[in-house]
């Protein structure tokens, strides 16, 4: 049996989301009206059924983000809110909380955010057997780590392959939190790891100054899609609920190539995950898109790699080797003199010379990053793909039929008046005329009587009723996936949680408890003011490694090590962290230097 392969694509709104559709995507993920993570990317339920109405055509799923923590007070809303969801046709909800699982909720499936922390073979196995439909792995894991969860669990599992990285374990950071009173876990993350910050050892002599030392470069496995594919992969998930357009535009259409590659070379494995056929209008350039530089990050293990964007958080878009390729109306950045990315509109090239808006100063051997090109952003605004659906026709004497590759079959009697051909009469031309509806035609049987002649005028008709009745059938016989049955004796892999594992309301600490869980602390949002000393973030991407000297390195001298010596710690404005490594795991801790004023509330 073949296994589905489906490219997901975020969408910020329906627009987007029908965007992402028409340019390849077999699903799409937005937020709702709340409680979708991302509070600037929210959507009415009109608009979401509106998108729900679109995708069906092409068996394209849409997933609704319902990944906040949830409060006491906002239980009945959440519930409500999901209901909605449900009779606006969402296939599945994405969720952090556990408290859904206990909520009076239709039987829609469910799928477990990647703030879950879903990091362990045993955790996977947890959440599909309490009821989880599909599995989002956490970004740090290794192809190693991928496949051995894959091997753990029966329901798909679904890996982020492009876009931002969050540098702490998803659903498990505090600093927006603490530091601002703005929870990440609530949908209003400060990004305190776009800020620069400066490095300081324990006497406080400053090794690093106003770098981004936790700002990562942005995900891209697309080389890496065959590993992904072999491994058990089986949703492959672009981040950017806040992206336009024309990023989700270009994106999609370079992983659906590169998805429909690895399908067309193992057709006797995979397939797509829903219908239809893209024509694309252009050759997607993932350098193109908004972009920090790229990375694979964990993905091949740990080698000796950048994996930061140090110098800025700001996109690096692609590199220019010839000044002839730049376009009036460009936008590009560089490094200046003082080691500041600038940026500078283009208004002309004379002779090897860039003219700018404004006076600028080019460095001399300075790499030029164009961050906005003009044509191809102008390209990307207009109508850029086609989607449709092949469908196989024939008549005969006594009706017409139909049949798409979803599976799809109607056939309607030849209710039309007849009359004696003069001449040789084919109806194909007719029925060829689907422009309008998602529809190509592809076979075409005539099995009329050659004495017999119908007019245009009800032969259109006709063809009008057929695409009619293939839509309604495809609504018909649409496979909705419901939720799993929660095993109730499955024990949670731990029995004790802290404050990062987000209990923070009652029903979650139920659903816990239920499940052999014994001691639960608060989340920091319902938890009160937090205590100096407190893990607000913990990563396996590590400073030290990114600045070369890893203490597990063998190579680096110790008047280095000695340089870097501990404990270590960042600063930025009035926000300061301490530094803690465990090298035993490889991971990076933010511990807080004094309290804190999360957004609390009780339980």
């Amino acid at each position: 049996m073949t296994r589905p392969l489906e490219l997901l694509a975020p969408a910020a709104d329906k627009h987007v989301a029908r965007e992402a559709i028409l340019h390849g995507a077999d699903a799409v993920y937005m937020g709702g009206p709340s409680h979708g993570a991302r509070r600037r990317a929210s959507n009415s339920i009109e608009d979401i059924r509106e998108t729900v109405e679109f995708a069906h055509r092409f068996r394209a799923r849409v997933y609704v983000t319902v990944n906040t923590i949830v409060y006491d007070s906002e239980i009945a809303d959440v519930e409500r809110l999901v209901n909605e969801l449900y009779h606006a046709g969402v296939d599945a909800i994405i969720v952090q909380d556990m408290s859904l699982l206990r909520m009076k909720l239709p039987p829609i499936a469910i799928h477990a955010s990647t703030q879950c922390d879903n990091r362990t073979p045993e955790k996977c196995r947890f959440l599909e057997e309490v009821g989880f439909s599909q599995i989002v792995l956490a970004r740090e894991l290794s192809l190693d780590e991928i496949r051995e969860i894959c091997r753990s669990v029966t329901v798909p599992v679904e890996c982020f392959v492009h876009g931002a990285l969050c540098v702490s374990y998803s659903g498990r950071c505090g600093a927006s939190a603490v530091s601002v009173g703005r929870s990440a876990n609530r949908g209003e993350c400060a990004q305190m790891c776009r800020m620069p910050y400066t490095l300081r050892d324990a006497r406080g002599n400053v090794l690093q100054r106003d770098k981004y030392l936790l700002s990562l470069r942005d995900f891209n496995t697309i080389d890496a899609l065959p590993d992904l594919v072999r491994a058990g992969v089986s949703s492959f998930k672009i981040e950017g609920r806040l992206k336009d357009a024309s990023y989700v535009k270009n994106v999609t259409a370079a992983y659906r190539k590169a998805l429909d590659e690895i399908i067309a070379a193992n057709p006797e494995l995979y397939r797509r995950a829903s219908y239809g056929k893209s024509e694309i209008k252009f050759t997607p350039v993932l350098e193109k898109s908004f972009n920090r530089g790229f990375t694979d990050y964990f993905l091949h293990g740990r080698r000796g790699v950048s994996m930061a964007s140090l110098a800025t958080p700001k996109s690096m878009g692609e590199t220019v080797t010839d000044m002839s390729q730049l376009n009036n109306g460009d936008g590009i950045s560089f490094f200046n003199a003082e080691g500041e990315y600038e940026g500078v509109s283009v208004n002309g090239v004379d002779h090897g010379r860039i003219i700018g808006s404004r006076a600028f100063r080019l460095p001399r051997g300075a790499e030029i990053h164009r961050t906005f090109d003009r044509r191809w952003q102008t390209m990307l605004a207009a109508p850029t793909a086609v989607r449709t659906i092949r469908v196989d026709i024939s008549i005969d004497d006594t009706g017409v039929s139909a049949s798409d590759n979803r599976g799809v079959r109607v056939r309607l009697p030849l209710d039309v008046d007849k009359d004696v051909a003069r001449k040789p009469f084919d109806p194909r031309p007719v029925f060829e005329k689907l422009g309008g509806t998602c529809y190509r035609l592809g076979r075409f049987e005539n099995r009329l009587d050659p004495t017999v002649f119908i007019p245009a005028s009800q032969l259109t008709a006709l063809r009008r009723r057929l695409i009619e009745a293939l839509d309604s059938a495809n609504d018909a016989t649409y496979p909705f996936e419901y939720r799993r049955k929660e095993d109730k004796d499955c024990p949670y892999p731990h029995k004790s949680l802290d404050a990062r594992d987000n209990v923070s309301n009652r029903l979650a600490a139920e659903f816990y408890a239920d499940h052999g869980v014994k001691e639960i602390t608060p989340a920091l949002e319902v938890g009160g003011k937090t205590a100096a000393g407190t893990p607000v973030m913990t990563t396996r991407y590590c400073i030290r490694r990114e600045l070369g000297v890893c203490l597990r390195d063998k190579n680096i001298s110790e008047a280095k090590k000695a340089r870097y010596s501990g404990p270590l710690s960042i600063t930025t404005g009035p926000h300061s962290f301490r530094l803690s490594f465990d090298c035993s795991r490889c991971e990076m801790s933010l511990l807080t230097d004094s309290g804190s004023p999360c957004n609390n509330k009780k339980m």
